[in-house]
């Protein structure tokens, strides 16, 4: 598999995600899919391409105050839409001067997904199982969520996209054991460990174990949906997530990226690629970043 391709279709992959699932945010099941509804990219894929700036200008280093800075010149341009409190307050406040590292959000109401929907980038450049690496996630995260449970659902994104274009991962019924094994003692854990022991449909999972924007009701049930990648296909793939509800823009988005790494953007629904807001914009992004990276 070309890993340029790999790298552009997880950008690509998560803002299909991100689009399709926006149109359906906070309906309720059963979801209609015959309704045109129209597409828009949100936080998870601005806030992703952002990060994809900050590293092409620093040339492909992960630097979390230049990716904070970023944020910040994004939300100053009226460029990010649809932010979750945790992250509206890290941006105003860097906006402001506050520090990367004291911005993000303390507390039980950190515990979102806004870290891990934006992460996926740094699987490119970084090797989660070097404790460094490791360090460099967890400060990327806290620019916007400080809280354990954020990190590990960051930290489980950078897993499951780094080993789909490592080959770790090729499609099987494995994914969610490579990402258990690198994962500390945490909830998001806790729940890919139960997902691992079943075999049921998405919407099955959702329905027992909630799809809110809580991390550790997020992550675990997009990294399931995207394990289901080769048997579902991506376009069906979406469709399953989305339809079960909740945060459906997030969930589809992070699912959109670690399947998109897998198969590569050659391999998206050309007609979803088409239906894509702001397309060249962030194909431009995603191929600038992929011609830096050396792997």
């Amino acid at each position: 598999m070309n890993k340029t391709d790999q790298i552009i279709g997880c950008i690509i992959g998560g803002a299909i995600g991100d689009a399709f699932g926006g149109a359906y945010e906070n309906q309720l099941p059963p979801i209609d899919f015959s309704a045109d509804h129209k597409w828009r990219l949100s936080d998870d894929t601005q806030l992703t391409l952002a990060t994809c700036e900050a590293m092409i200008a620093s040339g492909d280093v992960i630097e979390p105050a230049k990716i904070a800075a970023r944020f910040a010149v994004w939300h100053s341009q009226k460029r990010i839409t649809g932010l979750g409190a945790s992250t509206l307050k890290a941006v105003t406040e860097l906006m402001h001067g506050g520090h990367w590292a004291l911005v993000g959000r303390k507390g039980d109401r950190a515990a979102g997904n806004g870290a891990a929907m934006r992460i996926a980038p740094l699987a490119f450049c970084l090797d989660p199982k070097e404790a460094a690496a490791r360090q460099i996630i967890r400060d990327v995260s806290r620019i916007t969520h400080h809280h354990e449970e954020a990190y590990a659902g960051a930290l489980a994104v950078v897993v499951a996209v780094r080993s789909a274009l490592t080959g770790d991962w090729q499609g099987e019924q494995n994914l969610l054991e490579l990402v258990i094994a690198a994962l500390p003692d945490t909830s998001v854990r806790d729940r890919l460990i139960e997902f691992s022991k079943l075999d049921l449909p998405i919407s099955y999972l959702a329905q027992k174990f909630s799809c809110s924007g809580y991390v550790v009701e997020s992550v675990p049930l997009a990294i399931y949906a995207a394990q289901q990648i080769l048997r579902l296909g991506f376009a069906q793939m979406m469709q399953e997530i989305i339809s079960v509800g909740g945060d459906t823009d997030t969930n589809a988005s992070i699912a959109g990226q670690i399947a998109g790494t897998l198969i590569g953007c050659q391999q998206l629904p050309v007609t979803m690629i088409e239906k894509l807001p702001e397309r060249d914009m962030s194909q431009t992004i995603a191929h600038d970043l992929a011609t830096l990276i050396t792997f």
